[in-house]
Protein backbone atom coordinates (compact mmCIF):
# COMPACT_ATOMS: atom_id res chain seq x y z
CA UNK A 1 0.00 0.00 0.00
CA UNK A 2 1.69 3.30 -1.38
CA UNK A 3 0.35 6.61 0.16
CA UNK A 4 -0.50 8.92 -2.65
CA UNK A 5 -1.64 12.27 -2.77
CA UNK A 6 -3.88 14.78 -4.59
CA UNK A 7 -3.12 17.76 -5.22
CA UNK A 8 -5.43 20.22 -6.77
CA UNK A 9 -7.69 23.19 -6.86
CA UNK A 10 -9.60 24.08 -3.68
CA UNK A 11 -11.52 27.00 -5.27
CA UNK A 12 -11.64 28.51 -8.72
CA UNK A 13 -13.33 27.20 -12.24
CA UNK A 14 -10.64 23.65 -12.40
CA UNK A 15 -13.04 22.67 -8.84
CA UNK A 16 -16.55 22.53 -11.27
CA UNK A 17 -14.53 21.44 -14.46
CA UNK A 18 -12.78 18.63 -12.32
CA UNK A 19 -15.63 17.47 -9.81
CA UNK A 20 -16.22 14.65 -11.22
CA UNK A 21 -12.29 13.67 -12.25
CA UNK A 22 -11.34 14.03 -9.02
CA UNK A 23 -14.23 11.73 -7.19
CA UNK A 24 -13.07 9.05 -10.08
CA UNK A 25 -9.43 9.67 -9.36
CA UNK A 26 -10.34 9.00 -5.40
CA UNK A 27 -11.82 6.05 -6.30
CA UNK A 28 -9.06 4.70 -8.75
CA UNK A 29 -6.72 5.13 -5.56
CA UNK A 30 -9.33 2.72 -3.30
CA UNK A 31 -9.48 0.20 -5.86
CA UNK A 32 -5.57 0.18 -6.16
CA UNK A 33 -5.32 -0.48 -2.35
CA UNK A 34 -3.64 2.58 -1.75
CA UNK A 35 -3.62 4.79 1.45
CA UNK A 36 -5.18 8.21 -0.07
CA UNK A 37 -3.53 11.29 1.31
CA UNK A 38 -4.96 15.16 0.89
CA UNK A 39 -3.98 18.82 2.38
CA UNK A 40 -7.52 18.33 4.18
CA UNK A 41 -8.58 21.22 1.90
CA UNK A 42 -11.70 21.72 0.19
CA UNK A 43 -12.45 21.56 -3.68
CA UNK A 44 -11.03 18.50 -5.53
CA UNK A 45 -8.68 16.86 -2.99
CA UNK A 46 -12.11 16.64 -1.34
CA UNK A 47 -14.11 15.45 -3.99
CA UNK A 48 -11.10 13.17 -4.37
CA UNK A 49 -11.65 11.79 -0.92
CA UNK A 50 -15.11 11.45 -1.34
CA UNK A 51 -14.59 9.19 -3.80
CA UNK A 52 -11.87 7.47 -2.31
CA UNK A 53 -14.36 6.45 0.78
CA UNK A 54 -16.79 5.94 -1.03
CA UNK A 55 -15.24 3.32 -3.18
CA UNK A 56 -14.15 1.36 0.22
CA UNK A 57 -10.65 3.21 0.34
CA UNK A 58 -9.06 1.79 3.74
CA UNK A 59 -6.76 4.58 5.03
CA UNK A 60 -8.03 8.50 4.30
CA UNK A 61 -5.38 10.85 5.50
CA UNK A 62 -5.38 14.96 5.56
CA UNK A 63 -2.63 17.41 6.73
CA UNK A 64 -4.30 20.51 7.82
CA UNK A 65 -2.01 23.80 7.87
CA UNK A 66 -4.13 24.12 11.06
CA UNK A 67 -2.28 23.51 14.58
CA UNK A 68 -6.17 21.79 16.21
CA UNK A 69 -9.16 20.85 14.79
CA UNK A 70 -11.23 23.69 16.15
CA UNK A 71 -8.59 26.12 13.87
CA UNK A 72 -9.03 23.86 10.82
CA UNK A 73 -12.84 23.78 10.78
CA UNK A 74 -13.11 27.45 12.50
CA UNK A 75 -10.31 29.44 11.02
CA UNK A 76 -9.23 27.72 7.78
CA UNK A 77 -13.08 26.32 7.23
CA UNK A 78 -11.99 23.33 5.92
CA UNK A 79 -13.86 19.37 5.66
CA UNK A 80 -13.45 16.58 8.38
CA UNK A 81 -16.00 13.95 7.35
CA UNK A 82 -13.72 12.30 4.19
CA UNK A 83 -11.29 11.47 6.43
CA UNK A 84 -9.99 8.32 9.36
CA UNK A 85 -7.23 11.21 10.33
CA UNK A 86 -6.05 14.15 10.06
CA UNK A 87 -3.02 15.92 11.15
CA UNK A 88 -3.18 19.19 12.38
CA UNK A 89 0.11 20.36 11.96
CA UNK A 90 0.38 23.97 12.87
CA UNK A 91 2.62 24.82 9.82
CA UNK A 92 0.26 27.15 7.49
CA UNK A 93 -0.33 25.98 3.96
CA UNK A 94 3.47 26.98 2.75
CA UNK A 95 4.63 24.21 5.23
CA UNK A 96 1.87 22.13 5.14
CA UNK A 97 2.50 21.85 1.32
CA UNK A 98 5.64 20.59 2.08
CA UNK A 99 5.15 18.20 5.04
CA UNK A 100 1.95 16.47 2.72
CA UNK A 101 4.10 16.04 -0.38
CA UNK A 102 7.16 14.44 1.34
CA UNK A 103 5.30 12.44 3.28
CA UNK A 104 3.70 10.51 0.39
CA UNK A 105 5.22 7.81 -2.31
CA UNK A 106 3.55 9.73 -5.30
CA UNK A 107 1.66 12.30 -5.88
CA UNK A 108 -1.25 12.98 -8.30
CA UNK A 109 -2.74 16.74 -9.20
CA UNK A 110 -5.50 18.07 -10.59
CA UNK A 111 -6.87 21.58 -11.95
CA UNK A 112 -5.07 24.05 -9.82
CA UNK A 113 -3.65 27.25 -8.98
CA UNK A 114 -0.74 28.45 -6.95
CA UNK A 115 -0.78 25.84 -4.63
CA UNK A 116 -0.47 23.21 -7.31
CA UNK A 117 2.08 24.78 -8.80
CA UNK A 118 3.78 24.94 -5.41
CA UNK A 119 3.09 21.45 -4.46
CA UNK A 120 4.74 20.40 -8.17
CA UNK A 121 7.90 22.27 -7.31
CA UNK A 122 7.91 20.24 -4.00
CA UNK A 123 8.01 17.53 -5.79
CA UNK A 124 9.82 17.84 -7.92
CA UNK A 125 12.86 18.99 -5.80
CA UNK A 126 12.18 15.37 -3.60
CA UNK A 127 12.34 13.43 -6.68
CA UNK A 128 8.67 12.60 -5.71
CA UNK A 129 6.85 11.01 -8.63
CA UNK A 130 4.47 12.76 -9.39
CA UNK A 131 0.81 12.56 -12.29
CA UNK A 132 -1.29 14.82 -13.74
CA UNK A 133 -4.95 14.39 -14.21
CA UNK A 134 -5.96 16.22 -17.49
CA UNK A 135 -9.39 17.86 -18.11
CA UNK A 136 -10.01 19.90 -15.10
CA UNK A 137 -7.84 23.16 -16.67
CA UNK A 138 -5.93 25.20 -14.16
CA UNK A 139 -2.20 24.51 -13.66
CA UNK A 140 -2.07 20.96 -14.51
CA UNK A 141 -2.82 21.97 -17.87
CA UNK A 142 -0.07 24.18 -18.04
CA UNK A 143 2.54 21.81 -16.63
CA UNK A 144 4.13 20.32 -19.48
CA UNK A 145 4.62 24.25 -21.10
CA UNK A 146 6.81 25.37 -17.78
CA UNK A 147 8.59 21.89 -17.77
CA UNK A 148 9.96 22.90 -21.05
CA UNK A 149 11.41 26.52 -19.69
CA UNK A 150 12.78 24.45 -16.68
CA UNK A 151 14.68 21.46 -18.61
CA UNK A 152 16.17 18.90 -18.55
CA UNK A 153 14.96 17.20 -15.57
CA UNK A 154 16.91 15.66 -13.23
CA UNK A 155 17.45 11.92 -13.37
CA UNK A 156 15.30 9.49 -12.75
CA UNK A 157 12.48 12.43 -12.14
CA UNK A 158 8.81 11.09 -13.05
CA UNK A 159 6.27 13.07 -14.44
CA UNK A 160 3.44 11.80 -15.98
CA UNK A 161 0.30 12.84 -17.82
CA UNK A 162 -3.41 11.30 -18.49
CA UNK A 163 -6.76 12.22 -19.14
CA UNK A 164 -7.12 8.22 -16.98
CA UNK A 165 -7.27 8.02 -13.35
CA UNK A 166 -7.11 4.46 -13.41
CA UNK A 167 -3.99 4.70 -15.95
CA UNK A 168 -2.55 7.14 -13.98
CA UNK A 169 -2.81 5.55 -10.79
CA UNK A 170 -1.42 2.41 -12.64
CA UNK A 171 1.76 4.35 -14.01
CA UNK A 172 2.39 5.36 -10.61
CA UNK A 173 1.93 2.06 -8.88
CA UNK A 174 4.12 0.29 -11.79
CA UNK A 175 6.75 3.32 -11.03
CA UNK A 176 6.96 2.57 -7.26
CA UNK A 177 6.78 -1.11 -7.77
CA UNK A 178 10.21 -0.82 -9.41
CA UNK A 179 11.70 1.45 -7.05
CA UNK A 180 10.77 -0.30 -3.83
CA UNK A 181 11.67 -3.85 -5.72
CA UNK A 182 13.33 -4.72 -2.44
CA UNK A 183 11.30 -2.97 -0.27
CA UNK A 184 7.77 -5.28 -0.75
CA UNK A 185 7.54 -6.18 2.39
CA UNK A 186 7.90 -2.75 3.98
CA UNK A 187 4.69 -1.74 1.95
CA UNK A 188 2.45 -4.34 2.74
Amino acid sequence: MYQICVSGAAKGSSVEEGKELATRLGAAIAKAGHALMTGATIGLPNYAAIGYKAAGGKMSVGISPASSKVEHVRKYRLPTEAYDTILYSGLHYVGRDTLLITSSDAVVSIGGRLGTLHEFTIALETDTPIGFLQGAGGVSEQIQSLMNLAHPLRPGAMVTFSESSTQLVKELTEHLDKLHIEDKNIYK
